[in-house]
């Protein structure tokens, strides 16, 4: 019988995909990871690690598996929140969730579950994973979940060939009310249970309160930048290349201070993020508000109002070789070489139709429509039809 490690983390979807892999014949056994100990931070009551960890208890108790936890709360902060502060620093932005499922679901807690004799660890993310053949070798799949609503791919796009060989994903063929559902009639304590929010693990986050542990408040500009300046009316230059009209498109403008008018104060340019609307506190403007650019050097907030600002939109991103990844190794683009994909820039994002352009230097992503608020130290991730190719950090 083969065994398999779920990660059980007091939620509604892990508590359905321990159920149906007992029912597959699999010797299923429950581990909850424990990430993080600062309560100070959290919202209260919501997400607490102590309640799901005893949520977790009691649906293995009820399903009839072995149950433990884990500490991984050291892994947590050197792997992610140190490379959250880090990120927030530089004036990126990261996306935990992507690092949580690299670095410490499929890394961290796979290398326990194999040290305890599993032979797959299993999750309860809606996706699914595929297995074809090439050359006599079998590669993996990693595909969206059936339910288009919560797929949940976007998050796993980091992973390798060697995590998915060991990963199951029971649930990815079912829908999120067909889960609840299965729950109900098994009545587990977590069928009702509302989705956790937040960080991976950690639960609801004041997010400045979580930064100025390490990040100080310092007092900055906020300024507007009017949609008609002459920043965004410079006709595109002629090309002698493919790449520099790509280097074009993705740039980085140069914002200054005196390209706009000061509307505002901020607490510290790095608690701030591209796209984001609320928590500027200015007000009397016709349309809102929006962050178009963050300087953390000068500590200073650009802003423009109205989700059509140009400073918002943009129809290229650049990824660097070194933040480059391909689960589909064998598809993976030789400089020069292009291909046509799908490819979102964010969780829940509709797939838009892009080209991936390989250059010597890293990738760029070429979109046929303008993006909104491309953000550094996001992840870009691609797909030919339902199935995540590969990924990277936008540079």
């Amino acid at each position: 019988m083969k065994r398999v490690i779920i990660g059980l983390s007091g939620g509604v979807d892990s508590s359905v995909a321990a159920f149906l892999l007992k029912e597959q014949g699999y010797e299923v056994i429950g581990l909850f990871m424990k990430n993080w100990h600062d309560d100070s931070v959290t919202i209260s009551n919501e997400c607490p690690w102590l309640d799901d960890s005893n949520d977790a208890m009691l649906v293995a108790e009820k399903l009839g598996i072995p149950f433990q936890t884990v500490d991984l709360s050291e892994q947590y902060k050197e792997r992610i929140v140190d490379y959250m502060f880090h990120e927030y620093e530089k004036g990126r932005t990261p996306n935990p969730d992507v690092l949580c499922n690299r670095e410490i679901k499929f890394d961290v807690f796979m290398k326990i579950a194999l040290e305890l004799g599993a032979d797959y660890v299993a999750t309860g993310h809606y996706c699914r994973k595929g297995v074809i053949e090439r050359d006599g070798k079998e590669i993996y799949q990693l595909l969206a979940g059936v339910d288009g609503n919560k797929d949940q791919s976007y998050f796993l796009c980091q992973l390798s060939q060697e995590q998915l060989a060991k990963s199951l994903f029971p649930i990815g063929e079912l829908t999120k009310p067909e889960v609840r559902d299965i729950a109900t009639k098994l009545d587990l304590v977590t069928a009702e249970k509302k989705d956790s929010q937040g960080l991976c693990f950690i639960g609801k986050v004041k997010l400045p309160d979580f930064l100025q542990q390490q990040l100080k408040p310092k007092e900055g500009l906020i300024v507007e930048v009017p949609k008609d300046q002459n920043i965004y009316k410079q006709t595109a230059p002629v090309f002698d290349s493919e790449e520099d009209k790509l280097k074009y498109l993705s740039r980085k403008i140069d914002y200054k201070v005196d390209l706009g008018k000061v509307v505002g104060k901020h607490q510290g340019a790095h608690y701030f993020t591209k796209g984001q609307r609320k928590g500027l506190a200015v007000g009397g403007t016709v349309e809102p508000l929006f962050v178009i650019d963050t300087d953390v050097e000068d500590n200073v907030i650009y802003t423009g109002q109205g989700k059509e600002h140009p400073g918002l939109l943009k129809k290229a991103l650049f990824v660097a070789n070194d933040e480059l990844h391909w689960i589909r190794e064998d598809l993976a683009l030789q400089s020069g070489q292009t291909m046509q994909v799908k490819a979102r820039i964010r969780y829940r994002q509709p797939l838009q139709t892009a080209t991936l352009h390989k250059v010597e230097g890293g990738l760029y992503v070429a979109f046929n429509a303008f993006q909104s608020a491309i953000t550094e130290g996001q992840f870009v991730a691609w797909y030919i039809d339902d199935e995540l190719i590969g990924s990277g950090v936008i540079s």
